[in-house]
């Protein structure tokens, strides 16, 4: 089950160490949370929802932020950008 575990402040400057944080923080951004909103909360990423817009626009954000920190081509950043959404993409309403 996917928990927030220790997630704290928006890091300055996003690293391979601490994009899953910010991809979570700016996910929850988008739908007017923060990690405090939603810490506690076990079932976080089924309980908040996101417009298909919403998630279009988490997409074309993530996706080119992926290629830039790991230097991945855009077949894997979509792909990795795949296994993130399934662990802690909000539902789609």
């Amino acid at each position: 089950m996917q928990t927030l575990g220790n997630l704290g402040e928006k890091p300055s400057k996003v690293n391979r160490t601490n994009i899953t944080d910010h991809l979570i923080t700016y996910e929850l951004e988008m739908i007017g949370k923060t990690i405090d909103d939603v810490k506690g909360d076990e079932r976080w990423f089924s309980n908040n929802t996101m417009t298909q817009k919403q998630h279009d626009e988490f997409r074309a954000y993530a996706i080119p932020l992926l290629k830039k920190i790991f230097k991945f081509n855009k077949g894997k950043a979509e792909s990795t950008f795949s296994w993130f959404d399934m662990m802690y993409g909000l539902k789609i309403e």
